[in-house]
Parts: structure tokens; sequence; C-alpha cells
């Protein structure tokens, strides 16, 4: 993989990089490894870290902070944006450059990887779908670098010159709207609900930019997509690939995924190994093992006989919704945060039969209330503490209190890792000696 990259490749160019997050930082050192000059764009001047003012020293960045203008962008050949950046934003100011290349990191690092990729995109459930493809393509005895939207850019597994066997991407709808070439060997479309609606213009943008994931697949190819958008896709054009349609057959268990989600889930990863010659058996041993990562519904434990759950990965209405339906106790429900579309109203059948009071906290808050207050005891807090605090007063033994806040964390935290985080400590800090609990939580 090192082979493949020349400084002299891109000598001469002037390579523009907006976003100063982990997959523009990555981006930046492999432009001015390939010889680019580099232009580092970042509006929030706070962005800029000392650290990564020192990296940009280090690297020889032209870095200029505070807002963007067409002066900014003159002369660029290549302009490389962060994932949270919409091309569409910045209309006016690429216009000083209409011939350069605008890309994703996700693209400019595919250009210089040769192992065969497994890429995942999705409304929900890819960064599980993503840990157990790894998992069962490292129990087969593959060596695996996982990463893409979930920890590591591409672009520094190619800097770093340890070839895997198997490269395994999460990708977002963020990432691909902006590739032409990127061409996994397996591409895989978990599932499709409303998402990310408050960044791209609709749905059919956000199901245009998912679809992008095939586009440059060809019949040797292989494209994995859930069988309930069949109909939605037939007579759409939008791959080459072999195409198998999947649905949850039950065929698999984890003791750490419950749930139906989780299921397809399961599916999807083994069907997505089966090229690397992972078989059925293989695969039902390795799902035993497995270890989900940590805010994907998570047992932490209970307390005074009450269940507490960390989902606070699940900033969708379909992953709120796929949690409350892995219970069959009762459901005290944590959420609220940046809300990014879907229906909750559609969710009061659920709430009626499952959840016996929702806890709202932080932003959203008339948007909850709007649709769930005459359906199901409802009240608002400030502060995600004061919310649990009040649910956990409430509560009886045998129910259990979720964080599955169906919303973006930017309200109140900066991750929605923060915001688990936040949520376990506000656990342990209640009165009432914590007792494991084993198994599911289903």
């Amino acid at each position: 993989m090192r082979e493949m990259l020349h400084t002299e490749q891109l000598q001469g160019h002037l390579a523009i990089v907006v976003g100063a997050g982990a997959s523009g930082r990555a981006a930046a050192k492999l432009l001015a490894r390939l010889g680019a000059s580099v232009r580092f764009l970042e509006k929030n001047v706070k962005a800029a870290t000392e650290s990564f003012r020192a990296e940009a020293e280090a690297g020889g960045y032209d870095l200029r902070l505070g807002a963007h203008g067409p002066a900014d962008f003159a002369g660029a050949d290549m302009v490389v944006l962060s994932p949270g950046i919409r091309a569409a934003s910045l209309t006016d100011v690429l216009a000083a450059c209409p011939d350069a290349q605008v890309l994703s990191e996700l693209e400019l690092a595919s250009w210089f990887t040769d192992a065969p990729i497994v890429a995942v995109t999705g409304s929900n459930g890819k960064t599980t779908t993503v840990m157990l493809i790894s998992h069962l393509l490292e129990a087969a005895g593959h060596k695996v670098f996982t990463g893409g939207n979930i920890g590591t850019p591409l672009s520094e597994y190619v800097l770093a010159g340890d070839p895997a066997d198997v490269v395994v991407l999460e990708t977002s709808s963020f990432q691909l709207q902006l590739v032409k070439t990127f061409r996994p060997h397996v591409g895989v479309l978990l599932n499709f609900s409303p998402n990310h609606l408050d960044w791209h213009a609709d749905m059919e943008e956000y199901l245009s930019a998912k679809l992008n994931l095939f586009a440059a697949e060809g019949p040797d190819d292989l494209a994995i997509l859930p069988v309930d958008l069949q109909e939605t896709l037939a007579g759409r054009p939008f791959t080459r690939a072999a195409i198998t349609w999947f649905a949850p057959t039950g065929r698999f268990s984890c003791p750490r995924l419950a749930g139906v989600h989780n299921q397809h889930n399961m599916e999807a990863a083994f069907l997505a190994c089966q090229p690397f010659g992972v078989d059925e058996a293989m695969a039902k041993a390795a799902f035993s093992v497995f270890i989900p990562a940590p805010h994907r519904l998570q047992i932490l434990g209970e307390k005074r006989g009450v269940l507490f759950v960390d989902d606070s990965k699940a900033t969708t209405v379909a992953a709120m919704e796929a949690a409350i339906k892995s219970f069959d106790r009762p459901v005290r429900l944590l959420c609220g945060g940046v809300f990014k579309g879907g229906d909750l109203a559609a969710l009061v059948p659920l709430l009626r039969e499952k959840v016996v009071a929702v806890g709202v906290f932080g932003a959203s808050r008339e948007i909850f209330e709007a649709a769930w207050k005459d359906q199901v005891p409802l009240f608002y807090e400030p502060t995600q503490k004061a919310a649990v605090t009040r649910l956990f007063t409430d509560a009886k033994p045998g129910d259990a209190i979720l964080l599955s806040p169906g919303t973006a964390s930017f309200d109140l935290y900066e991750s929605y890792k923060a915001r688990g985080r936040d949520f376990q400590a506000i656990f342990a800090g209640l009165p009432g000696g914590a007792q494991a609990t084993t198994g599911t939580h289903a």
C-alpha cells in the first residue's frame, strides 16, 4: 500500500481541506504526503487547538481560520470537505474554483487502498454491524482494518502502510454524497428511514447519497440490501453489482444483542462475510461471544430492582423505536436533544404498549410534547440528571430506565458518547447498590 504513495503524484496541485475534524486532518496529511500544497480552512477558530496548529505548521499547511470567502478557494485543483459540511452551503465560494474536484476524504483515501473493502451504511445499526463483520472476519483468521465513520479515517490506514486482508468501513450519507469512484467489494445498506433531514434537502437526496455506495460496484461485487426496500428500488439502476436481499432469519443469536433489529444486523454481517470464507457454523460461534460497543443498548445494571440501559447511540426515531421494542418490561424512556426528523406520532401505539413514562431533557421539548404529551405520561427537565432522577424516583422494581434519545446530542454534549458517559455517571451516583445483570434486557 505504501508503494502506492509517491510524493510527486500531486506536486503542483493546490488542495483545499475544509473542516478540522478527524477526517479533514487525516486527508490533509495524505495530501501533503502526495506532494500537494495544502490550504486548510476551519470556520470555528476554537476548533484550532494547539495540537492542530502544531500539526498544520509541521505539515506546511496554509492554515486559514474564520469565515470562508472566494479568495480562500481560488486556484484550487481539489476540495476535500469534512463530513459535516454540505457542498451546497459552499456554492458561492466554490465558484472561485469551478474546475476543482470536490470530494470526501473517503473517496480520496480509497484511491490508494488495494485491499478488498466491505462498506456499511444505513440509517441505524451501522456501527454494530461493522463491528460484527470485523469480529467474524477476525475469527476466520483475516487481518482486518476497521474504520471510516467509526474511529480511524481511511486516510490514516493508507498512511500507516500496514496492509490488512480486508478493510471494513462504516460510511455515512455525508461521506457518500461526495464519492464517484469509491468501490467496495461488498456494500451493505442496512435500512433506510428519516434521518439527517436537518442536513439533507429531502428524503430523495438522503436515499441517493446512500445508494452512492453501490454506484461504482461491478458484476464481481456484492450489494446487500434489506428486502423491505425491494419495491422502492425496483427499476432504479443504482448498481451493476450482484444483489442479495435480506431479512432477519432468526438463525443467529448473541446474548448481548437483543431485539429484532440486531437479528437484522447479524444477518447482514454474515452475508457480507460469506465471500471471505465465513460459513454459518463459524458465524454462530463468533456471534455467541460478541461484545457490542458502548452506548448501544448497553446494560449498566440494576438499582432497587430498576434496570438501566444506555442506548445513547440511538440518534434517530427509528433507532429509538427498535430499542423500545426489545423490552418486555415497563419502560421509562429518556429522550431529547437535537431532533433530526422522523414521525414521533407514529410511535404512539408502541408507547402505549411499552412505555409508562417519558422524561424529555435538553432541546426539542416542543417537538416531543406536541407528539406525545396527551398520549403518555410525560415531563420535561432541562438536564439529563434531573430527568433520570425523576424517572428513578417514580420507578418500580422490574421497570427499565432507557436512555434512547432519538436525537443528536449537540445541544448539551459534544457527542453521543459524552451523553452516554454522563448517563452512566448519573446511574453510578444514584442511591442503592448496583447489581450486575447478565444476559439480555429484553
